[in-house]
């Protein structure tokens, strides 16, 4: 099934409108080069078109929900990533 460039454009703004509430939520931001957060926006909706969820695009999936379920984005390990470099290693948020 070929996804419309309309759907995953709208998909790609609720993706950023709802990383940008969770990063004001947090105490954190969106990345300020938006080239970088449109690719992985788009990296989130290709594994949410792939895979079933929107994995962050720097983790691999292994197929195992339980573990998988880790790197759904915003992942567990975001929050220690920013802490040490400022910054996830996706690049989505920085501190």
């Amino acid at each position: 099934m070929k996804i419309s460039e309309e759907f995953k454009l709208k998909e790609i703004e609720k993706l950023k409108r709802n990383s940008e509430s969770y990063a004001k939520k947090v105490g954190i931001k969106l990345n300020p080069d938006q080239k970088i957060v449109e690719i992985v926006l788009k990296g989130l909706l290709k594994n949410k078109t792939d895979h079933g969820d929107i994995y962050c695009p720097c983790r691999i999936v292994t197929g195992n929900k339980k573990k998988d379920k880790e790197i759904v984005c915003p992942c567990v390990f975001h929050r220690g990533e920013i802490e040490l470099e400022g910054r996830c290693k996706c690049l989505l948020f920085v501190s």
